[in-house]
């Protein structure tokens, strides 16, 4: 029998009970559609992280305080009081593997100016936080070091801040508080988006100076942000960092560090290895359907294999050879379980593009997961429709045809 005809027999049994085969092929097509939805998910998830990790910045280190300890119990990252002014100084200063270096100083306050008011975060920052950064102006100018020095009451706000409180204006040389403190606008920043849930252009930065003074109310900063002279020479500017770090704060001997240091390379591989977990547990969960699907398949295959007992019989009778009957079952359980993947690959598509929309949640479809979900719904059809293949082929004519 040719591959021609077994494929049209295979066709017209599967139409013969049209509303059983969907029902059969939908196990496949939520199977094939929720792998693909999940991982697109996990694909957009780890593209937003990466392209957020990237915007801190070239060859960014990062700097922050140790947990404090009480009572054995740890209170958190960044609790203790540690990093100080003069460390960003002796590090800008000593090191010679560091281009720029920057405090980050964070207060969160109530701005008022323009046509009203404002709840934002400040950060106070030195002269060559966007050069870390990597953050260009959209209009008016950065803050001088001369600025840092004098504790000057200048600032630069973001395009959210810029939007809802000068719209139609220009804020540049307008004049905002800050708790009661007054400050001029003297530049806008270029828009970054969202990142992680978060708008990036809600801030205002100033320098680390008069937000220490003026705003924050504490001594302490934060946060050290530090570009190093390239991206090979990272490893080797943390040890350099942390040695001079260790002197300015008087750690001897084995003593641990009173402070953490994150290089930017660090932070993109624990959170690429985060997303690709997170996207390999989704789509495990998800190919629990497609294992449900394929059972559906063989279950319906036995039903038919049972249904045509006596058809089988009588085209062994007549001629057929086992390897003939084997095929056509095996073909009619591909041919389900294909239709089903493409129906499937059409939802998971469908389905990511509208996730994107309705949730707002960034979705990456790879044509490979698209490919390897298609063949890996026609070896679903091949090895849940063996079994049932091989019964109807294993039939004995003489038995087959008694079969009422």
């Amino acid at each position: 029998m040719g591959w021609r005809n077994i494929l049209r027999i295979a066709l017209q049994s599967i139409m013969r009970h049209r509303m059983r085969s969907v029902l059969t092929m939908l196990g496949i097509i939520i199977g094939v559609g929720a792998v693909i939805m999940m991982v697109s998910i996990g694909q957009g998830v780890q593209q937003q992280v990466e392209s957020q990790i990237a915007g801190l910045g070239s060859n960014v280190l990062m700097i922050f305080p140790a947990a404090v300890n009480q009572g054995g119990v740890s209170m958190g990252a960044g609790t203790r009081e540690a990093l100080t002014l003069d460390d960003v100084d002796k590090i800008q200063r000593e090191a010679t593997l560091i281009s720029y270096a920057s405090p980050v100083v964070r207060a969160s306050v109530q701005v008022i100016g323009g046509i009203g008011n404002w709840s934002t975060s400040v950060q106070g920052v030195s002269a060559t936080y966007l050069d870390i950064r990597s953050w260009p102006m959209a209009s008016g100018e950065f803050f001088s070091e001369r600025d840092v020095t004098g504790r000057a009451k200048v600032c630069v706000i973001g395009k959210t801040i810029a939007d809802n409180l000068f719209p139609g204006m220009e804020p540049v040389g307008q004049q905002i508080r800050l708790r009661n403190v007054p400050f001029r606008v003297i530049g806008v920043l270029s828009p970054k988006g969202q990142a992680a849930g978060q708008d990036q252009d809600d801030l205002i930065l100033a320098p680390a100076t008069t937000v220490l003074d003026r705003l924050s109310g504490r001594r302490f900063i934060q946060q050290v942000v530090l570009s190093a002279v390239s991206e090979e020479q990272m490893p080797a500017a943390q040890e350099e960092v942390t040695t001079l770090l260790r002197e300015a704060h008087r750690i001897t001997g084995g003593g641990p560090d009173d402070f953490t240091i994150r290089s930017q390379t660090e932070i993109a591989e624990t959170a690429q290895a985060t997303t690709q977990v997170l996207t390999l547990f989704l789509a495990s969960i998800a190919g629990v359907s497609l294992v449900v699907g394929g059972i559906g398949i063989m279950n319906i295959m036995l039903v038919s294999v049972t249904e045509r007992t006596r058809e089988i019989g009588i085209r062994l009778a007549i001629g057929a050879r086992s390897s003939d009957v084997l095929i056509q079952f095996l073909v009619e359980s591909v041919v389900l379980s294909v239709f089903g993947g493409i129906l499937g690959i059409l939802l998971g598509v469908g389905g990511a593009q509208l996730i994107s929309i309705i949730a707002n949640l960034a979705t990456a479809i790879e044509p490979t997961i698209i490919v390897i979900s298609f063949f890996f719904s026609a070896a679903i059809g091949i090895f849940f429709g063996f079994y049932p293949a091989r019964k109807a082929s294993s039939l004995k004519p003489i038995e087959a045809l008694r079969y009422e």
